[in-house]
This record gives structure tokens, C-alpha cells and sequence, in this order.
């Protein structure tokens, strides 16, 4: 398997916080149990569906083209950006042995992790780690994306927005003056942020990579692994910022799970966009 293809978010849920129990628990609340035979396929590359998996039993095959990319084994996610994104698959799963699962549809999901908001932080660390390995291949290749630091990123409507700082009312929005450094590169930080007013600009190497207007994210890094600051974030204009921890983050799911699946669905993007000019 080549180094760009072990970026491809379509492979199986890993990560160094997954947790196989955590991940049974929340498709177990509200999931339907299925039966797979040796040969057939969970889904289809190319096909539209919304259902992600959980496999308890078995081996499946992640397949693009005629090309084998993965082997989804027993207490693995797979297929999941399918019920946060809508888009259609870019891969096929096909049982490799007879397998039992348990699948969520988009609609479950949300309700599902509002009960297990851990299940939520552990895909957005997946999807975290894949961005990771996407920007290191970026600056190996020069291939940043031609759209990198000209377009301003939202997540949220602006309703959401006020919505999710309501639910938080410990913590207040913060006001910053226009040029302030909110964070620099390399710095460690345990907040992720969320524009409510004004417009951030996120720079890796004195390169601006990103602007976040009103209903956009940055530092969401934070939440995962407290590592080190990836980029330095400024105040491009003056900014009120929803500041969010790890804790508000469980918090907002199970109050709030379009919080949570907006998050997911701009990562996920975020993702195609980086790696389609390294397809």
C-alpha cells in the first residue's frame, strides 16, 4: 500500500483512543444487526447510502476499483463518513468470510451518540490523525490545495452557533482585538474555538492556510491529544470566540448532536479537498 493511499478516509476506524467497547455501546443503543455471507458486500463503490458499520464477527474487504486498500476486521468501524457526509462511496466492503454487524443510518447515528458522546471524539480524532498524515504529504509534495487561504471556512449557521453558546454558559465568549495572536504554532492548548464575530486567519510557516469567518472552527486539534499547535491562529479582525474543551464538547453532543455531525461533516470535506490533488 502506498503512502497516499494510507491517507484514504474510507479505511476502518483506528486510532490511539478507540475503543472497541465504547464504539459497541453506542451502535448497540439504537443499531440494527446484520448478516453478511462470504462474498457479498456491506455497500458498493459509487452507490449512495448513509449507513455505517460495526463489525463483530468476520473480515471484509475495503476495495476501489479492483485494488484491495484495506481488511476491516472484528471490532472495527468502517463506512462511517457515509452517514456524515451524504456523499457517495469511494470504496466497496465485501465480506471476506461470513460476518455479523451492526449498522447505524444517519438519523441513528445522531441519536446514538447523544447517549455515547465518546464514540463522537474518537471518529473526530480518526479524521484528526488522517488530516495529519494529509498536511505532512502536503509539505512533502508542495501539493498544497490551490484554495488553501482564499476561502472562508463555516461549520455552523449562525443560529447553531448561538445555540451552542447558550448550552455553555460557564463559558462566556472571548473578545479579541484585531492582529491579537490567539495561539502560535507549536504551543501545546486543550481549547478548540468557534467564531461567533469577525474573521481568524490560520498560517503553518508565516503561510496563510485558512481564514474562519462566523460559524467556522480552528484549534479543534486540541480536543483530541492535546499535542503541540499545528498553526498560529491571528485575529484578522476583532473576534468573539467560543473557547470549547473537551468536556464542553461531550457536553455539546449530547445536548446538541447537529454540533457534533457538522464537525465531523467539515473535517471530512476538509479532507477530500486536500487529497484530491494528490489522488
Amino acid at each position: 500500500m502506498s503512502e497516499m493511499e494510507d491517507l484514504d478516509f474510507t479505511r476502518p476506524a483506528k486510532s490511539e483512543i478507540y475503543d472497541p467497547a465504547v464504539a459497541r455501546a453506542c451502535f448497540e443503543t439504537l443499531g440494527t444487526a446484520e448478516s453478511v455471507g462470504q462474498g457479498q458486500p456491506f455497500f458498493v463503490e459509487g452507490e449512495t447510502s448513509d449507513r455505517m458499520y460495526l463489525l463483530l464477527e468476520g473480515e471484509a474487504s475495503l476495495i476501489r476499483g479492483k485494488k484491495i486498500i484495506d481488511i476491516v476486521k472484528a471490532g472495527e468501524v468502517f463506512g462511517e463518513m457515509a452517514a456524515v457526509t451524504h456523499q457517495p462511496r469511494s470504496a466497496t466492503a465485501m465480506a471476506r468470510s461470513a460476518c455479523r454487524a451492526i449498522s447505524l443510518d444517519a438519523k441513528q447515528f445522531q441519536r446514538a451518540i447523544q447517549k455515547t458522546p465518546e464514540f463522537a471524539l474518537m471518529l473526530m480524532s480518526i479524521l484528526i490523525n488522517r488530516l495529519r498524515l494529509t498536511d505532512a504529504m502536503a509539505r512533502m509534495t508542495r501539493s498544497i490545495p490551490d484554495w488553501a487561504g482564499k476561502h472562508e471556512s463555516r461549520v455552523f449557521e449562525p443560529e447553531l452557533v448561538h445555540d451552542f453558546a447558550a448550552a455553555l454558559p460557564e463559558r462566556p465568549p472571548q473578545r479579541c482585538l484585531a492582529d491579537k495572536t490567539i495561539f502560535q504554532e507549536g504551543e501545546g492548548g486543550v481549547f478548540m474555538y468557534v467564531v461567533l464575530r469577525g474573521r481568524v486567519a490560520i498560517s503553518i510557516h508565516s503561510t496563510v492556510v485558512e481564514k474562519v469567518g462566523p460559524g467556522g472552527v480552528f484549534g479543534e486539534m486540541a480536543l483530541v491529544d492535546q499535542s503541540p499547535r499545528a498553526a498560529t491562529a491571528v485575529a484578522e479582525t476583532a473576534c468573539v470566540l467560543l473557547a470549547i474543551n473537551r468536556n464542553d464538547f461531550l457536553t455539546l453532543v449530547k445536548t446538541k448532536p447537529a454540533f457534533a455531525v457538522s464537525l465531523l461533516r467539515a473535517l471530512a470535506e476538509r479532507l477530500r479537498h486536500m487529497t484530491s490533488g494528490q489522488r
